[in-house]
């Protein structure tokens, strides 16, 4: 149990970037009878944050902010055995979120934003080696590098700028709350080893997405040394006032074709990682461009608190769009530094990233983790900058998850001189508790 929960607690955190959350710890079963079973779900996570600095993504004004993010989930799920090695499911839920305070570091949201909408509503047929699912869901591919969901959360801060599209999502920016996609369809073909795909639709109706509609195909082979990936997409639509504003005309008519691998070779304490990613864009307003990374780990299995360390490297080009990535495996995938990726940039373009890891496990239901990352831009140095950030993971218990960071956020530029920190270029303080509650 506390294994499986400090798993769905990685899916909660962020996410960019964030897997969804759909394990039975936050689920009450109203009916089990007879092959029939309905929960009520539930899951609410709150934030606290403050950030030393302010930068100018949308904020003009040099000092300290601090402000609360928050919440809650809540709805039906379900599943029909139908007796011939099938079954019918879904799920129905809505979701309440909010910011407070003084809005996030970067001037996305003011502080003043709440809302209750519609999340998850689909339905599906599965058997052995078939799943389909229409509707609106949240959908990941590989470990999020370029799809983890619709979670880009904007607020209010464009409110103020003539001409932007309707935003605002409620709030809750680096909790990235809503992250189901408005409308896909889904089919997965093949088990859990060995060779699978996936085909599917997607359409999203989030404005600071301009509304992408897209189509993909993923082959997997699962097997002991790991998983090989590759996934084509392409994209299909944008809303043309939406993309207009935030400059992604260039994703109607785009292909990206991503190739991958995750796993061990066959070395039990080895971890090994790494995607490519080609991009040519739709239309001559962006660059085509290229993304990619090599990550190595190992944990030291048989030492005190069974330490890890991973090094990995990363590259986008200046044209490269990384789309829908977010929070999947952990702190800094995809979000590479809890400032850089959150408020300050780069965003996973137009930068290389060295990026070193260290974590340890004192306890059974505690993890402590040390992320550095030194940025260096690809097509200038605006953006360059290294972070330190310190972070715990808890399992208070079966119903409480809570995870405590502080960061060292060093930039080589102030807003006045090209970059984005604005009064400095000193090191800023940054800080946030998350509590993650399942009922």
């Amino acid at each position: 149990m506390k294994t499986q929960l400090m798993r769905r607690a990685s899916g909660l955190l962020l996410g960019a970037a964030i897997a969804a959350a759909s394990g039975s710890a936050s689920a009450y079963t109203l009916v089990d009878d007879n092959g029939t079973e309905l929960n009520f779900d539930v899951e609410a996570i709150f934030g606290a944050f403050y950030s030393e600095e302010s930068y100018a993504q949308l904020r003009d004004s040099e000092g300290d902010v601090s402000w609360q993010e928050a919440y809650v989930k809540f709805g039906l799920s379900g599943n029909r055995q139908l007796g011939n090695g099938s079954s019918l499911f879904g799920s129905v839920n809505l979701l309440t979120s909010a910011s407070f305070g003084d809005g996030d570091a970067a001037g996305f949201t003011t502080g003043d934003e709440s809302d209750t909408e519609l999340e998850d509503a689909f339905v599906g047929w599965r058997n052995e080696l078939v799943e389909l699912s229409f509707g609106r869901q949240n959908i990941t591919m590989g470990d999020g590098f370029l799809l983890n969901g619709d979670s880009l959360n904007f607020g209010e801060g464009f409110d103020f700028i003539p001409g932007a599209p309707k935003i605002d999502r409620g709030g809750a920016y680096w909790l990235a709350a809503r992250k189901a996609f408005d409308k896909t369809a889904m089919l997965r073909i093949g088990g859990e080893q060995g060779l699978r795909s996936d085909i599917f639709w997607m359409e999203s109706d989030n404005a600071a997405q301009s509304s992408m509609e897209l189509a993909g195909l993923n082959v997997e082979h699962v097997g002991e040394i790991g998983t090989f990936g590759a996934m084509y997409l392409e994209g299909l639509d944008v809303d043309a006032e939406e993309a207009a504003f935030f400059g992604q005309t260039h994703r109607d008519g785009q292909q990206t074709l991503s190739l991958r691998y995750q796993g061990n070779a066959g070395v039990e304490n080895l971890f090994l990682s790494g995607e490519f990613v080609t991009q040519d864009q739709g239309d001559n307003s962006r660059k085509d461009g290229d993304g990619w990374y090599l990550e190595g780990g190992w944990t030291f299995a048989d030492m005190p608190w069974t330490p890890s360390v991973n090094y990995r490297y990363s590259s986008f080009d200046e044209g490269f769009d990384p789309l829908f990535f977010g929070f999947n495996r952990g702190y800094g995938t995809w979000f590479q530094g809890e400032v850089a990726a959150n408020y300050a940039g780069p965003f996973n373009s137009d930068t290389d990233v060295h990026h070193l890891g260290v974590k340890v496990s004192p306890l059974a239901n505690l993890s402590l983790g040390a992320l550095y990352f030194d940025f260096s831009g690809n097509s200038g140095d605006a953006l360059d900058g290294r972070e330190l950030d310190l972070y715990a993971e808890w399992v208070v218990s079966d119903n409480l998850i809570i995870s405590p960071l502080v960061g060292f956020y060093n930039p080589d530029r102030s807003a006045a001189d090209g970059g984005v920190q604005i009064g400095n270029d000193d090191t800023s303080l940054y800080a946030q508790v998350l509590a993650i509650v399942l009922f």
